[in-house]
């Protein structure tokens, strides 16, 4: 029984004072050979579940982190002086969901071309790392996220990413046919087999709805133009 609280001792120690998350084989270097951890760092997992620290586990290595309902507590405000661009979001969406990666992929799927300088802020944030070459033409080298990229936005592992329906439900995706959602940006449009109404989806006179918005000179010009012969 000793020897169990003494194990669970160092493995507080060890992890308290790593400053980063520590495997199993890293952790099994300080025991004796036949020493199984799994069971300990659930124990001492489920020790801290409601303490101000919690233990995770990010992919296959354990590490203390601040409990989420600590967070409002601890959040410092500070200027950042470099931010994400909508380019760099874009770009770590489609590695996450897309790895392993090449720059062509992510050029294909945003359907721009992506700046040297995009990878390169995602690579010095830490949230993206090389994966390898792919075995084609030229070798292209390939991106994945990294470890402190699960460790940022507390997953556990890639299958916890969100989603079609999460991100639906979330309002991040728009199921809506195009021409219904654009209503929410202006007047909902109404076709119809004589033409388009903004409003109400009933056809209108042309000409009224001219000379009600840019005056009857403009509207006696459609007039004459539409009825010349093509």
């Amino acid at each position: 029984m000793e020897t169990r609280f003494d194990d669970l001792r160092l493995l507080e120690a060890l992890l308290f004072a790593s400053t980063e998350p520590l495997s199993v084989e890293q952790l099994a270097r300080h025991f004796q050979k036949d020493r199984d951890l799994k069971p300990l760092l659930e124990e001492l997992k489920s020790y801290y579940e409601n303490r101000g620290v919690n233990l995770i586990k990010v992919e296959d290595k354990w590490a203390f982190r601040t409990a989420p309902d600590m967070a409002p507590l601890l959040r410092v405000e500070q200027n950042q002086s470099k931010q994400l661009t909508r380019a760099g979001v874009e770009t770590l969406a489609i590695i996450a969901y897309h790895q392993p990666v090449t720059r062509a992929e992510i050029e294909e799927i945003r359907g721009v071309s992506l700046s040297k300088g995009t990878l390169d802020t995602l690579l010095e944030i830490g949230w993206v790392k090389p994966k390898g070459r792919r075995r084609t033409p030229g070798r292209p080298v390939t991106w994945a996220t990294s470890q402190s990229f699960l460790d940022n936005f507390a997953l556990e592992s890639l299958d916890d990413l969100p989603g079609f329906d999460e991100l639906k439900i979330a309002g991040l995706l728009d199921a809506r046919p195009a021409i219904t959602a654009l209503g929410d940006h202006g007047d909902l449009l109404s076709v119809s087999g004589d033409g388009v109404d903004l409003e109400t989806g009933d056809e209108e006179d042309s000409d009224d709805r001219l000379s009600s918005e840019f005056g009857e000179d403009l509207a006696d010009e459609e007039s004459e133009q539409s009825s010349l012969p093509v």
